[in-house]
């Protein structure tokens, strides 16, 4: 069985390139539009995924509110999560909220595709 990559983004363009990519190593990928999206999809799940891959601006709900209340979450916390954004500077921010990397968009595909095969199976 294959791991799953969450993406939360709510460019349509950079989770379909990251579907694509992920797809064709033969990696799952779930997409979510925004943070409120990813919890719903987060606690409904039959199979949790392996990884998040968590944008930081977004409307309703942004990265860093979704990550506030997946962190408050016991059943939801021990989930990795990667930061990928267009903001500069945030790797600092991102450590101090627990992120386990930050790809800067738009990435390259074989920091992605290394980041992905850390926490997951193909």
């Amino acid at each position: 069985m294959s791991s799953t990559v969450l993406v939360v983004d709510d460019d349509k363009n950079v989770c379909d390139i990251i579907r694509a990519e992920l797809g064709g190593q033969g990696y799952a990928t779930v997409v979510a539009g925004n943070g409120q999206e990813a919890l719903a999809y987060l606690r409904s799940a039959a199979l949790r995924p392996s990884l998040i891959l968590l944008d930081l601006m977004m409307p309703v709900m942004t990265g860093w509110e979704f990550r506030r209340v997946q962190q408050e979450d016991p059943a939801l916390s021990d989930i990795p999560v990667a930061i990928i954004t267009g903001l500069p500077d945030v790797r600092e921010k991102a450590e101090a909220l627990g992120a386990v990397d930050v790809l800067t968009k738009p990435s390259r595909v074989e920091p992605l595709t290394e980041l992905v095969s850390r926490f997951c199976s193909k």
